[in-house]
């Protein structure tokens, strides 16, 4: 399956918010279905499906994908779990909705790809583009770019940038100074579930 392109209420009343997929909320508290408001008890393995659906909705990223992130986390020192989040974080789709490039994640991602956004002067078309410490992001010198920047950043998605991000609101320029922290991330999850549902599997 690659990107989901469904409706997005019916996933947060199933998952909970996910900031990174919309801004809407929904009316409706109990998840969607038939069967919605019945009482279930719900598996080990259901609890960490959720919790890596969460990661894979929120980000739009496909199995492939964080299938991929998860050995790449991993592989590194650390937390794998912290490690994951900190690869997600440091999405080029994910850093211009930081930012407040675009109202969602998705929103950014196709920013991204109409080639509205820039990273060290060059126009970058790539959302899973890995943004580094020092890496200088930026919407591009076009007056429909701008425009539609400052048209998002009026109504950003989240209040706060987070501290591994600079940004300069007058000039649209934003910079990458760190890896995100693990309270900075704005999704509620517990990353080490993924972790254990990806152990057996990869």
């Amino acid at each position: 399956m690659s990107r989901y392109r469904g409706a997005r209420l019916r996933v947060t009343r199933r998952l909970g918010d996910l900031p990174g997929l919309t801004r809407k909320t929904a009316k409706r508290s109990y998840p969607p279905g038939q069967h919605g408001q019945a009482r279930r008890k719900r598996s080990e393995y259901a609890i960490r499906l959720e919790e890596k659906q969460k990661l894979r909705f929120n980000y739009g990223i496909s199995e492939r994908q964080l299938v991929r992130y998860v050995k790449k986390a991993r592989a590194q020192e650390g937390s794998t779990g912290t490690n994951l989040l900190k690869l997600l974080e440091g999405r080029l789709d994910n850093v211009c909705f930081r930012l407040g490039f675009g109202p969602t994640i998705p929103g950014a991602r196709q920013l991204v790809n109409h080639g509205h956004v820039t990273v060290n002067g060059r126009v970058v078309d790539i959302p899973s583009y890995h943004c580094r410490p020092g890496d200088v992001v930026a919407i591009r010198e076009r007056k429909q770019s701008k425009l539609l920047a400052e048209t998002n950043l009026a109504f950003p998605g989240l209040a706060n940038i987070p501290p591994h991000l600079e940004f300069e609101k007058a000039k649209l320029i934003g910079k990458v100074t760190g890896n995100c922290e693990r309270e900075w991330v704005a999704l509620e999850i517990n990353e080490l579930l993924v972790v254990e549902f990806y152990s057996r599997k990869v």
